[in-house]
């Protein structure tokens, strides 16, 4: 797990916040903690590795809101809800609403480091998969309009000859091009590169 990564608590009874801060701290992660969401969003800027672990009632704004407004902005940072007036239909908007978790208070101590530490793993996945799109985005940057009509073709599993006739070029002009795709795809095989075009295609989707 990277030392980097800090474990946010938002709660507004201090007692739980202190609570939570050495039972976290006692397996050594780091912790910061806040009193409300408004003081959380002032100190947090995204991109922080680490996961949230929110109160749902609070004045103010409230944890569920909080949550929403992150979706909104595109934040993607593991949410795991804490409420201590848990009900089903609370849990089910806070799980649609994508947090990894969701924990009604007293819990037990064991269960909630591991869904602490499964969100840090998501975290970090998350963190790579978006480095790993920002790669192939960059990459595709520099595909001139051609090899990029030639990389979507050779990546649908066209031959080089259908793709010849399709553009109206010799077999020979899409083996150049091919090769300067490979090149500036930094692609070692057909397998990654067809890897490559479909992590484009999912991150355009999303």
């Amino acid at each position: 797990m990277s030392n980097q990564a800090t474990v946010f608590v938002v709660d507004d009874d201090q007692a739980m916040r202190n609570s939570l801060k050495w039972l976290i701290e006692s397996v050594d992660l780091e912790v910061k903690t806040y009193a409300s969401a408004n003081e959380f969003i002032r100190d947090y800027y995204p991109g922080r590795a680490g996961c949230l672990l929110l109160d749902v009632r609070m004045p103010g704004m409230s944890g569920l809101e909080l949550q929403e407004q992150f979706i909104e902005q595109q934040i993607n940072i593991p949410i795991i809800i804490i409420t201590g007036h848990g009900d089903v239909p609370m849990a089910v908007r806070a799980m649609k609403a994508g947090a990894v978790d969701f924990i009604e208070k007293p819990f037990n101590d064991e269960l909630l480091l591991e869904s602490i530490r499964n969100a840090l793993i998501m975290d970090v996945d998350q963190r790579t998969a978006q480095s790993v799109r920002a790669d192939i985005a960059t990459r595709l940057a520099h595909l001139t309009p051609r090899e990029h009509e030639v990389m979507d073709m050779v990546t649908s599993g066209r031959a080089n000859k259908d793709i010849a006739k399709t553009l109206g070029v010799s077999s020979k002009t899409v083996e150049a091009h091919r090769a300067r795709v490979m090149e500036k795809m930094e692609a070692s095989s057909l397998a990654e590169l067809v890897k490559m075009a479909i992590a484009a295609k999912n991150a355009k989707s999303s």
